[in-house]
């Protein structure tokens, strides 16, 4: 691991460890994946423009979200079925989040039961939920959540139904034997196509509406994240519903193709919300410079889920610590380097868009 120095790096270590159904299942983005490569794409569309004579000996990344103290603004975001990447799956990567002194969103399509990920650390997590048709069972998974020390619920509506992700039509995708989604006693078999998406097809509500978050935000007590908005509009409607925190998501381009890139749709989610609840993002960070760009653009946090899921590959617990530490010591770096010593120095004055190419 001490010779992986990038995250393409750890990606291209993790590859020969994963097999293809798999790889392709974490790899992938919808149809003609535009929205996939759009995610990477939006970072190069802006230039960091430093400031000089700072005091910057002595850096900090450190911040809080929902009043949580965390030592990285670098998140992990939900993904689904960890065990395909390692033996010890979602275990090893709660316990490499809090190595690195971050906090873990677990996914509702986890390998390991919620309550034995909680167990596993003692690092603050959040849990991802996705609304059932069955009620009784969405609220099952809340309490659960709750009871067992999750600081917040984070509501995914961006998946109404599945994305169409080719590579898992033609693999197949389902779940190999001894695997389930822990949470749900359920498992992922598909007779034609993605397992996946059958079981999404018909478990999940496609007729999920704002009424439901509001329904959502009264059964608990914990705070709400929604994730998934790229709208201005949609923004400040789920602020209205109660939700204390905006993830900008486009489900890292497993969706809808075409979306748009998430650094793109970030200033105006931002400027939507006015800071009545705080604002986060995923998709496409792979440097530090990437979370500098994101919390320029006025995000609190990001969240990867992609290189997580490398270094679970590659090494297990420590693989997970150390791709964040990775990526926050590259954003140190670039902080130091662009005279802001502090997360609350990095303002959009620090960013503007790139010359056009000639």
């Amino acid at each position: 691991m001490d010779e992986l120095l990038t995250i393409p790096e750890w990606r291209d270590a993790a590859r020969a460890r994963v097999e293809k159904a798999a790889w392709d299942y974490f790899r992938s983005g919808a149809d003609q994946e535009r929205t996939l490569r759009a995610n990477r794409r939006a970072y190069r569309a802006w230039t960091i423009w430093p400031r000089v004579l700072v005091d910057v000996s002595a850096p900090s990344a450190a911040t809080t979200v929902l009043g949580t103290e965390v030592a990285t603004p670098i998140l992990v975001a939900p993904t689904a079925y960890h065990r395909l990447a390692h033996p010890d799956g979602e275990l090893a990567t709660a316990a490499g989040v809090a190595d690195a002194g971050s906090l873990y969103v677990v996914s509702t399509l986890a390998t390991v039961a919620l309550e034995e990920v909680a167990a596993a650390s003692a690092g603050p997590k959040w849990f991802q939920l996705y609304v059932h048709r069955d009620r009784g069972l969405t609220r099952a998974l809340v309490e659960r959540a709750e009871a067992a020390g999750y600081r917040a619920i984070v509501l995914t509506v961006d998946t109404p139904r599945l994305g169409r992700r080719l590579a898992d039509e033609r693999n197949r995708f389902t779940l190999p034997a001894g695997l389930t989604m822990a949470n749900l006693a359920a498992d992922v078999v598909g007779l034609t196509g993605s397992g996946l998406a059958a079981y999404f097809a018909d478990r999940h509500d496609a007729s999920l509406g704002w009424r439901d978050v509001e329904w959502l935000r009264s059964i608990t007590r914990l705070p709400l994240a929604v994730k998934g908005v790229v709208r201005a509009d949609d923004s400040a409607r789920a602020v209205e519903a109660g939700a204390a925190a905006i993830i900008v998501s486009n489900h890292g381009g497993r969706q809808l193709d075409g979306a748009p890139a998430t650094l793109e749709a970030l200033p105006r989610v931002v400027d939507a919300v006015a800071g009545r609840a705080e604002v986060l993002l995923d998709g496409g960070i792979r440097w530090g410079t990437d979370a500098l760009k994101a919390i320029a653009l006025g995000a609190r946090a990001v969240l990867v889920g992609r290189p997580i899921l490398w270094g679970l590959a590659v090494g297990g617990r420590a693989g997970v610590a150390r791709v964040l530490a990775l990526l926050t010591a590259e954003l140190t770096r670039a902080m130091a380097l662009s005279g802001c010593p502090r997360l609350d120095a990095i303002d959009r004055t620090l960013v503007e868009p790139a010359a056009p190419r000639p």
